[in-house]
């Protein structure tokens, strides 16, 4: 029998973390993310700041974020948020009001199932 729960994570406010997060369902960061993450939908919610390199499938952002960006999917950034550095997405949705600060490269799924393989090789 599946299973049609989802899984959800929360990195409430005040909660600050530095170092790798992998999450396999869906991750809200209300608090503040240093490091690395990766995941299948993450959003950032509008009290929360990731400072990071993060591969997902989809990112929501409402609050901060500076670094890079590979999204197989999606990138959304929220009219309270803001994202600076690089994106390396599929779609790109900006809100009116959300600040977008980022070379942006578009990309299709080929081009992460490449990275997949190149690091997988390495390894």
């Amino acid at each position: 029998m599946k299973n049609n729960s989802q899984n959800l994570s929360i990195i409430d406010k005040g909660l600050k973390i530095d170092g790798t997060i992998s999450s396999e369902g869906n991750l809200v960061i209300r608090g503040s993310v240093k490091g690395s993450l990766s995941g299948k939908k993450i959003v950032i919610a509008e009290e929360g700041s990731v400072f990071a390199d993060t591969d997902v499938v989809s990112l929501t952002i409402g609050g901060i974020f500076e670094g890079e960006v590979r999204a197989s999917e999606e990138l959304i950034i929220l009219s309270t948020g803001s994202c600076a550095g690089s994106v390396i997405c599929k779609n790109l949705v900006v809100e009116n009001g959300g600040l977008l600060n980022a070379s942006v490269a578009y990309s299709t799924n080929r081009v992460f199932d490449k990275k997949k393989k190149s690091s997988k090789a390495e390894h």
